[in-house]
């Protein structure tokens, strides 16, 4: 049976470990605000350069001048970017992603050639038995495009080499405060198989496809690999918000049944040195 001395150590520890998630919680309800916003800002920039490029694929469709970034071959190796937080205590985000991965990777016939953004994304690919060729970490809530063009550039480079036959990005989704989706999406070859309701807009462009598109991929893909970031950053910061938050109530309440554990310890003792007293007092008489 611990003291009530050791009862108070216990709490006063909860307590300090209270103080320090609280102020985690606080720091990233601070950056939360600031993602989810930048998230919803890119939105709807991602979703029009996507309808833009329907539209001109499906113009240059069958002609002889096609990017190379469009040109679907035969898949014999795909490349799997998986992008993750750099650190944890951040709920079940890590772990939710790290299944959604290992699936896609087991339910896939192609050898995978694996690349992390995020420290956490090494380890997620360590337990696939994957060790990624390239990897990024350390990179800032406050991301700009120009931090992620050497990642989009590295993408495009393998593509191009026919080192890699597709790319995929497999990052958390921001839903909303509480809620982050898993998903994986196909970047290279350029897929534009769910805009075919857009793919009709008929667009004057000059002075060529190739020139058009050559400067219009590229963003595109650019585009892509930095919403996907922006979108795993704030899914990151919700989810520590969310987790943060509750392992501070959580310390609250061990705290005040330790302290009414303490309490009937401390009442027993008093009630056992006034039997002793009452006790002796008898005995004497």
């Amino acid at each position: 049976m611990p003291s009530v001395r050791d009862i108070k150590r216990r709490i006063r520890s909860i307590e300090n470990t209270g103080q320090v998630t609280n102020a985690m919680a606080l720091i990233a309800a601070s950056k939360m605000a600031r993602a989810q916003n930048a998230v919803q800002s890119s939105r709807p920039y991602e979703q029009k350069i996507t309808d833009v490029i329907a539209s001109l694929s499906a113009q240059v469709s069958g002609s002889e001048t096609t990017h190379p970034l469009l040109e679907s071959r035969e898949i014999n190796t795909i490349g799997l970017m998986v992008i993750g937080p750099d650190r944890g205590l951040c709920g079940g985000l890590v772990s939710n992603l790290g299944r959604f991965t290992s699936s896609f990777v087991s339910d896939t016939e192609h050898k995978v050639i694996p690349i992390s953004v995020g420290k956490k994304s090494r380890d997620i690919l360590a337990r696939c038995d994957l060790a990624p060729v390239e990897s990024f970490s350390d990179l800032s809530d406050r991301i700009t495009k120009s931090d992620t063009e050497s990642i989009s550039q590295l993408l495009m480079d393998k593509y191009m080499s026919k080192e890699i036959d597709a790319i995929y990005l497999c990052y958390s989704k921001f839903i909303s405060t509480t809620t982050q989706e898993p998903v994986i999406e196909q970047v290279i070859p350029v897929n534009t198989d769910g805009n075919e309701a857009n793919s009709n807009t008929d667009y004057i462009y000059e002075p060529s496809t190739d020139m058009v598109l050559g400067g219009l991929i590229p963003r595109y893909v650019d585009m892509k690999v930095f919403h996907a970031i922006q979108e795993s950053i704030a899914s990151e910061l919700s989810a520590r918000m969310v987790a943060m938050r509750n392992a501070t109530d959580n310390a609250k309440s061990l705290g005040d049944d330790l302290t009414v554990v303490m309490n009937k310890l401390r009442q027993d003792s008093i009630t056992n040195e006034l039997l002793d007293l009452v006790g002796g007092q008898a005995a004497l008489e």
